[in-house]
């Protein structure tokens, strides 16, 4: 009798299993109605303190740049420049068949237009005073500036300083909006930043990104280096614009894109906010830059300098040249001295030399740390005035940088 109990019971366990199975299979909704069922019953048993959508560990997180960009923008204007003269000839011009179809008069149309540049600037005065980059309106006969509000006008160049490529213009309105400087000293790898310009002549754009490295230099762009690199995209007719941070403030000049095809890649360069103050003011006061010179031609302490050398010292600027007669050979320094540091301020390579120089006022005496045949000594010199850079012929058309 038990026995036949227990071989009941396995058969009645087994056609259960089985049709379990065949639910499992093709209605597998009516066992997930029984689990949500359960589930019900069970959530409101603990209660649990969620952060909301959209905040992080750290507070509220911004998702709109829309108020930072509001107050900058309208100090933002389009730069249009222009130059007498011919643009490069039609290369089908020089086709017999063209010619004897359209003979010589689209040659003379091609000279009659004016050679056009586009790029955009940041107004940083209610008096009118705009910072663009100097190759914006490099050889430019007429200047025009298109405000936010619509109003137009034409510019007029007060001064540029070719080796960090800045000018300053002037424009006579009323009313002009003015951008608020930032402070490079807070400014931190990380951050958020927005550009602001006119790329490809589209009108005013917005684009955003982070600040992706500080001090960057020996990138042959200018002769004085302490870019803000960024990967807000950054296109021609950029040039000029402004950099800003999620306040709104100025942070740089947008002046350079790495680009092989010539658009934004995500690396591009601006002057810092630091920078362009200094040359603004000095270009306002003296209509020039003025800055410190000692006549030497530097090269950076590498590795291989230092071993070829037998040198102890592993960084600074080697001295390759002195020029004759400058303050630099009156000073008595001399080719193979490694200049250390410059009124205890430490020289790393021959940027920061330059750098450095650049900054003390001509006609005042500087203390220079050096190294001459592993022993270390001081010299002072009397800081010269930089003599202007040799003129540069424009490349009319060649716009990589940025606009």
């Amino acid at each position: 009798m038990l026995r036949r109990f227990w071989l009941f019971f396995a058969q009645a366990v087994t056609v259960l299993l089985a049709l379990m199975f065949i639910i499992a299979t093709l209605k597998p909704q009516w066992l997930q109605r029984q689990g949500q069922f359960g589930k019900q019953l069970a959530e409101p048993i603990v209660a649990l303190r969620e952060v909301a959508p959209g905040m992080g560990s750290g507070g509220s997180v911004q998702n709109s740049y829309a108020d930072a960009a509001q107050k900058a923008m309208p100090a933002v204007v389009n730069v249009f420049s222009s130059k007498d003269g011919s643009l490069p000839p039609d290369p089908r011009a020089k086709d017999p068949l063209f010619r004897y179809f359209f003979g010589d008069k689209n040659k003379k149309q091609q000279q009659e237009q004016p050679a056009a540049n586009l790029g955009s600037g940041v107004i940083v005065s209610s008096e009118g005073y705009i910072l663009t980059n100097q190759h914006v309106v490099d050889g430019a006969d007429q200047i025009e500036i298109a405000l936010a509000d619509g109003r137009t006008t034409n510019a007029k160049v007060i001064g540029v300083d070719p080796e960090t490529d800045l000018a300053v213009l002037k424009v006579n309105m009323t009313n002009l909006p003015t951008i608020t400087l930032g402070r490079m000293d807070q400014t931190r790898v990380g951050d958020v930043v927005l550009a602001i310009g006119n790329p490809f002549g589209v009108g005013q754009t917005v684009t955003m990104g982070i600040v992706s490295a500080l001090g960057r230099n020996h990138l042959g762009i200018n002769t004085f280096e302490n870019f803000i690199q960024t990967d807000a995209p950054i296109n021609p007719g950029n040039s000029g614009g402004a950099l800003v941070d999620v306040n709104g403030n100025l942070l740089g000049i947008n002046t350079a894109i790495y680009s092989r095809s010539g658009g934004s890649l995500g690396i591009g360069f601006a002057i810092p906010v630091s920078t362009a103050r200094s040359v603004l003011e000095s270009i306002i006061t003296t209509g020039t830059v003025t800055r410190g010179w000692i006549g030497v031609e530097p090269q950076d302490v590498t590795p291989e300098i230092a071993e070829s050398f037998g040198l102890d010292q592993k960084s600074g600027a080697i001295v390759a040249g002195v020029l004759k007669g400058g303050p630099a050979d009156k000073a008595g320094i001399k080719p193979g001295d490694i200049l250390v540091s410059v009124n205890g301020q430490d020289i790393t390579d021959t940027t920061r030399l330059l750098n450095v120089i650049a900054q003390i006022k001509p006609g005042t005496d500087a203390k220079v740390h050096l190294v001459r045949k592993n022993k270390e000594m001081d010299l002072t010199v009397m800081i010269g005035k930089r003599p202007p850079p040799p003129k540069q012929p424009s490349d009319e058309g060649d716009d990589e940088d940025g606009g």
